[in-house]
């Protein structure tokens, strides 16, 4: 195979593997979890080593395979370097605890392939160099996904959350073809390339920012923002490799999305505004909620809501780059988490007798953001603090409100003192990782990722609303143990709890489309 298409080999291989699991669907396939096992290796060893050849010899793509500009191709740059890294290592973890998990499950060699399947899309989908190529693994992603969502058929809540899986996927499948089209028609050709070259040049007129409505709109949909956010939290039917894998790869493919037409979403800042106050108010709402779930799986697909929401906020406000250190970052701790949930609740059932709460006062809650913005002002000012947007400045703000939070905790007049110690320690190190961490992403990125534009008017209307937003719900957050015992903060639990009913809306919606589709 000719070098610049030697990233096909990941998906080609996992293919294969998919091929023999669909011919083993039975109990127990022979060598079929070690063979999955390593054809996911062998796709992240490929990603490896196409790592370092975009460290030698520089961004690239392939030759098309294919005719008239239709057909494959590969696009290797920072961004789909990174994705490609990070889908095949969630994908080799995913597949290596498969083994384990569904072992002696009917139907094994079925989920197996289709597994293979999902992520072979995937893994196509973040490379490619073409429009078309990008559709056909974005729509591919998503029935494969709606297989594995559906491997335990007779369960009704698996119905559910597959069939509002399914209107979603098919309104965001909708709408990335319109974007396609009329990206294609704007710049006049379907290489990823050089649409974006031309985009960044302020090429497309009309077309591309239309194009670029259409492009918020799938990934809006794909990333599972409120109010159309219920089939997510709802698919915990389904095996725990699957719930990794979902939360920890597919539902970033709106964010890739996004970050992939970098260059064309800028040239719609109305566009962005839109993005900012849906993922805005996705995050603060799906945060709100997660910390009333009693069920650690659910919390987490709560927790997924809200990073997906804090993505398309990042997106809106052009941290392009920042909102790729997020998907890293997020997958990485969301896949460990759900494939460590069983061993996390038997830790805390066996912890009979846990320590005494320190709930923080309002004094300590004070004491804990002013501490906070200290601490962000003395990091912040070590590593030019002056020099970075706007943009940047409130998005690490609004992360110092959530390590105000951490620290009110530690400031409580209940706390022994390695609390204290501790969250100080945590706060210190989350604010020296944050600009470090934000440093290295702009770094690499630099060529593939355009800038954060000067925030306009509007942008900085939506700046101050975010980091005022944000601020509030971690004072409340902060102060809730006071309040937790009154009746209106008994009701308001409840209510969170609930998602303030958006979820049964669409669970109305979903039963009355049924009743007039039978009639």
């Amino acid at each position: 195979m000719p070098i610049d298409l030697l990233p096909f080999a990941a998906p080609l291989v996992l293919l294969l593997c998919a091929a023999v699991g669909f011919t083993n669907p039975g109990r127990r396939p022979r060598h079929l979890p070690r063979l999955a096992e390593a054809s996911a290796l062998i796709a992240l060893v490929i990603a490896a080593i196409s790592a370092v050849g975009l460290v030698l010899d520089g961004a690239g793509g392939s030759r098309l395979i294919g005719l008239n500009g239709v057909g494959l191709s590969l696009r290797l740059d920072a961004v789909s370097a990174v994705m490609f890294l990070l889908v095949s290592f969630i994908g080799w973890v995913v597949v290596r605890y498969t083994a384990t998990y569904l072992d002696g499950e009917a139907r094994q060699g079925a989920f197996t392939g289709w597994l293979c399947m999902t992520l072979a899309s995937v893994l196509l989908l973040v490379l490619s160099g073409n429009l078309v190529q990008l559709v056909l693994a974005w729509v591919a992603t998503s029935l494969f996904l709606h297989r594995l969502l559906l491997f335990y058929p007779d369960r009704v809540a698996a119905q559910r959350a597959a069939a509002k899986k399914r209107i979603t996927a098919r309104l965001g499948d909708a709408a990335l073809i319109v974007a396609a089209v009329l990206l294609a028609l704007a710049y006049g050709t379907a290489d990823i390339a050089q649409i974006l070259s031309s985009a960044r040049a302020g090429n497309g007129g009309g077309l591309a920012i239309t194009a670029a409505g259409f492009l918020a709109a799938a990934a809006l949909l794909k990333s599972a923002q409120f109010p159309l956010h219920g089939w997510l939290t709802e698919v915990m039917e389904t095996p725990t490799p699957v719930s990794a894998l979902l939360h920890a790869g597919v539902i970033n493919a709106g964010g890739f999305l996004l970050i992939r037409f970098a260059d064309v979403m800028l040239l719609a800042p109305g566009v962005l505004a839109v993005m900012v106050m849906i993922g805005g108010f996705t995050a603060l709402f799906g945060g709100l909620v997660m910390l009333t779930q009693p069920a650690v799986k659910t919390s987490l697909a709560w927790s997924t809501v809200a990073q997906m929401g804090f993505m398309i906020l990042e997106c809106g406000l052009g941290l392009f780059p920042l909102a790729l250190l997020h998907i890293v970052a997020h997958s990485l701790y969301k896949a460990h988490s759900f494939l460590a949930s069983g061993g996390a609740v038997d830790l805390i059932a066996a912890n009979r007798r846990p320590g005494p709460v320190a709930i923080p006062k309002a004094s300590a809650v004070g004491r804990a953001f002013l501490l906070a913005l200290a601490i962000y002002g003395i990091v912040g000012f070590a590593f030019g603090f002056q020099d970075k947007s706007p943009q940047t400045v409130a998005l690490g703000a609004i992360l110092i409100f959530g390590v105000a939070y951490m620290l009110a905790q530690g400031l409580a007049d209940a706390a022994p003192r390695a609390l204290t110690r501790r969250t100080i320690v945590y706060a210190v190190a989350t604010s020296v990782s944050y600009f470090a961490l934000q440093v290295l992403a702009v770094w690499l990125t630099s060529g593939a990722l355009p800038a954060a534009p000067a925030p306009g008017p509007l942008q900085w209307a939506l700046i101050v609303l975010a980091v005022i937003s944000f601020g509030l719900v971690a004072v409340v957050q902060a102060m809730f143990p006071l309040w937790a015992y009154h009746p209106a903060a008994a009701g308001l639990r409840v209510h969170l709890s609930n998602g303030f009913y958006a979820n049964a809306v669409f669970d109305r919606l979903l039963r009355g489309w049924r009743l007039r589709s039978a009639s």
